[in-house]
């Protein structure tokens, strides 16, 4: 554009040269935005979650009974006047809305598939692989392998959905993500 005639007066020029070198990332509103959208991802995907783990529960592979091992690991069951089962379960869904979506918007670049609901799988299957030895409740022959495949499956949907929201929503022009 040097030595060139434009109709565009110089000072606007100017402001849309600033405008244009602005990082998005230092915009409160993305910031804020995104972490909606990855918590109500995460309330998404745990629920989706928790479906498969109430269906291995049917099934008798599952004890929800281990949520109440995180309340006990964690010592909040002294501190709300719950049952260690229910806070447990709240533990859960906080992490899977907070902690894991957090995670996920910042290696989801990283991991194969085009889309966040492809990627979402392979980040199910990491999580599911703390998740299983964590919460396996002595199961053996059907029960092990039926836990194995549902929390499993479990997981995928988790991840799945997860990355579904994130596509859905973060495609917006006030989100970083």
């Amino acid at each position: 554009m040097d030595g060139e005639e434009t109709d565009i007066p110089a000072e606007m020029r100017e402001d849309v040269a600033e405008t244009a070198a602005e990082p998005d990332f230092d915009h409160l509103w993305g910031i804020v935005v995104d972490g909606l959208i990855g918590a109500v991802g995460g309330l998404v995907g745990t629920g989706a979650l928790t479906i498969g783990l109430l269906i291995a529960a049917s099934l008798g592979a599952f004890e929800i009974g281990s949520f109440g091992t995180l309340s006990e690991l964690t010592g909040f069951n002294a501190v709300l006047p719950l049952s260690p089962v229910a806070v447990g379960f709240i533990l859960f869904l906080l992490t899977g809305m907070v902690m894991w979506p957090l995670l996920f918007a910042s290696i989801g670049a990283y991991l194969p598939g085009e889309k966040y609901a492809v990627k979402g799988i392979p980040f199910g299957f990491v999580l599911w692989t703390g998740f299983a030895p964590a919460f396996y409740e002595g199961y053996t022959g059907l029960a092990l392998v039926l836990y194995l495949v549902l929390t499993l499956g479990a997981h995928f949907s988790y991840g799945f959905t997860l990355g579904a929201v994130f596509d859905y929503l973060g495609d917006r022009p006030e989100t970083l993500v």
